[in-house]
C-alpha cells in the first residue's frame, strides 16, 4: 500500500533549511518544494503525458505562496486530464505574449518614426516624437496595434481636449492614423485605420490668421521699406518679388492698386 503523504503546512515551508545538497518536501498529487544548499524554495510538479515523466517549474516561494502552488498545479491537471502537455502550453501562451508585444502600439510607432524621421525637418521630428512619448504612450504604446479601437483613442484626445490644446489633439490624432496605416501597410495585425470613425468627435480647431496689409494704401510704404532693404542681395530679390506677385493678384481680382508707388 502506497505510502500517505501529508500536505504541507505554510510553517513547514517557511522554516525549511538549506541542507549540503538539495532535497524535496512533498505536497501530494506531484506537488513538492525543491530546497536547494544556497536556501532556494522552488516549486516543481512531476507529471507523465504520453508515457513520459516530465517536470514542471511554478515558481519559487515566498513569490508563489503555497496556497499559489496549489492552484497551480490543479491548473496543470486541467490540462493534462485534456491530454495538453503544460509545458507546451506555457511555451505557447509565453510565445503569444512576445507576438503581442512585438505588435505594441508604441513598437510600431516608433518603427514608423524611424522610417520617416529622416524626411522630415529637425523641429518636425522632435514634435512628433514629443507628442508621441507625452500623449500617446502613456494610454496606447502596450496595446497591441489589433486592440486599439475608435473608443481608445478618443479617451486620448478627450484628455487632451481638456487641457486646452485642441489643436495637439487633432495633430496627435492625425499621428495615431498615419501609424495605423503604417502597420496596415506593413502587415503588422491592424486591419484599418479606426480614427476614421472619430470624424467630427472633436470640435475644430481654431484658425490664426497672420496679419495682412488689406488697405492699398499701406502698401506703398511697404515697397519703398523694400527698395531700401541693407541686408542680403537675395532676401531683398525676395521681398521684391514678393511685392510684385501681390500687385499683379490684385490687377487680376480687380482691385487695382489705386495710388500706390513703387
Amino acid at each position: 500500500m502506497p505510502k500517505r503523504i501529508l500536505p504541507l503546512t505554510d510553517l513547514q515551508v517557511s522554516k525549511a533549511k538549506p541542507k549540503t545538497s538539495e532535497y524535496k518536501l512533498s505536497d501530494g498529487q506531484g506537488l513538492y518544494l525543491l530546497v536547494t544548499p544556497t536556501g532556494g524554495k522552488l516549486w516543481r510538479l512531476d507529471y507523465r503525458i504520453n508515457g513520459k515523466r516530465k517536470t514542471a517549474s511554478f515558481g519559487s516561494y515566498p513569490a508563489l505562496s503555497l496556497a499559489d502552488a496549489r492552484r497551480r498545479r490543479d491548473e496543470t491537471k486541467k490540462l493534462l486530464a485534456n491530454d495538453v502537455d503544460p509545458m507546451v502550453a506555457k511555451r505557447a501562451k509565453k510565445q503569444a505574449a512576445e507576438d503581442r508585444a512585438a505588435n505594441s502600439f508604441e513598437v510600431i510607432a516608433r518603427e514608423w518614426y524611424g522610417a520617416y524621421q529622416t524626411q522630415w525637418t529637425e523641429g518636425h521630428a522632435t514634435n512628433i516624437l514629443r507628442r508621441l512619448e507625452r500623449e500617446i504612450f502613456p494610454y496606447l504604446g502596450a496595446m497591441p496595434i489589433e486592440d486599439i479601437k475608435a473608443p481608445d483613442v478618443l479617451q486620448v484626445l478627450k484628455k487632451i481636449e481638456s487641457r486646452g490644446i485642441l489643436e495637439t489633439a487633432h495633430r496627435v490624432k492625425i499621428i495615431i492614423s498615419q501609424v495605423l496605416r503604417y502597420a496596415i501597410a506593413h502587415g503588422r495585425r491592424a486591419d484599418r485605420d479606426c480614427t476614421a470613425d472619430l470624424r467630427g468627435a472633436l470640435p475644430p480647431a481654431s484658425t490664426k490668421h497672420f496679419g495682412a496689409l488689406t488697405d492699398p494704401k499701406d502698401v506703398g510704404p511697404l515697397l519703398r521699406a523694400i527698395d531700401g532693404f541693407q541686408g542680403s542681395f537675395v532676401v531683398k530679390c525676395a521681398l521684391q518679388a514678393c511685392a510684385h506677385v501681390i500687385r499683379t493678384a490684385w490687377r487680376t481680382t480687380g482691385h487695382g492698386m489705386g495710388g500706390v508707388k513703387s
